[in-house]
C-alpha cells in the first residue's frame, strides 16, 4: 500500500489522519467536484443524496485513472456552511467511500460555490502506486 497514516501519539480525530506517508510512484490530482447528475445538474432531493453523487462522481475521476479511494491520500472539502446535520451527512457519507483504516488527510473550508443549490465541493489527492 503506498499510503502510511501517520498519526501522532494522543492526535485523534475519527476518520482523519493527521498526516499521510506517500511511498507510491506517482500523483494524481482531481479538480473540484460536486454533487451533480449525469447532465451536470446539482441533485437536489436531499443533502444525503448530494454528497452521495459527489463522491459517485469522484469515484469515477479516479477509476478514468485507474485508481480507487484506497489511493486518495487528502480530501480538501470546499462547504456551503458548518450546519452541524450537514456535517453529520458528510461525515456518515465520507465514511463509506473513504479508506478507514488508513483515513486520507483532510481539511474543509467553508466557501461560496459557483451554484446556490450546491452545498459542497470537494478535490482529491491520490498516490498512484
Amino acid at each position: 500500500m503506498p499510503l502510511v497514516p501517520a498519526n501522532p501519539e494522543g492526535a485523534a480525530w475519527p476518520g482523519v489522519s493527521m498526516g499521510i506517508a506517500v511511498t507510491g510512484k506517482g500523483v494524481f490530482l482531481t479538480t473540484g467536484h460536486t454533487g451533480t447528475d449525469a447532465d451536470g445538474n446539482p441533485v437536489t432531493s436531499s443533502a444525503e443524496d448530494q454528497v452521495v453523487a459527489l463522491f459517485e462522481n469522484l469515484k469515477a475521476t479516479l477509476a478514468a485513472a485507474g485508481l480507487g479511494f484506497e489511493h486518495v491520500a487528502q480530501v480538501r472539502a470546499y462547504l456551503k456552511s458548518f450546519d452541524p446535520e450537514f456535517m453529520s451527512t458528510y461525515r456518515a457519507v465520507r465514511a463509506r467511500y473513504l479508506n478507514q483504516s488508513c483515513p486520507p488527510a483532510s481539511v474543509a473550508v467553508q466557501a461560496g460555490l459557483y451554484d446556490d443549490r450546491l452545498l459542497i465541493e470537494a478535490e482529491l489527492v491520490a498516490i498512484i502506486p
